[in-house]
């Protein structure tokens, strides 16, 4: 079965850091575009930041500079590093990895990022 799952978050204080992580079973991982989204609460989900399966990178502006997406296909991991937290940040973070020949994709269960002082 395939599965992801998400770890990393927390409480993080304004300016602070966090690496979220997002581990693939049972997929060929590193073939997948995989996709960070977002939802702050009571807020539709947005999409954060992406990485193709060539490595190529993309972030929604509101985090360019501050976000950076990566991947270590031997370990079936992609990262998420997020510096200078602001408060609108706070959401429950999401991983989705999709292909071609499935893109609509899956999607990991969430971890909660909370940045507040």
């Amino acid at each position: 079965q395939v599965q992801l799952v998400e770890s990393g978050g927390g409480l993080v204080q304004p300016g602070g850091s966090l690496r979220l992580s997002c581990s693939a079973s049972g997929i060929i991982f590193r073939v997948y575009v995989v996709s960070w989204y977002r939802q702050p609460p009571g807020k539709q989900r947005e999409l954060v930041a992406a990485i193709t399966s060539g490595g190529t990178t993309n972030y929604v502006d509101s985090v360019k500079g501050r976000f950076t997406i990566s991947r270590d296909n031997a370990k079936n991991t992609v990262y998420l590093q997020m510096n200078s937290l602001k408060s609108e940040d706070t959401a429950v973070y999401y991983c989705k990895a999709a292909s071609l020949g499935n893109s609509a994709g899956y999607w990991g269960q969430g971890t909660q990022v909370t940045v507040s002082s």
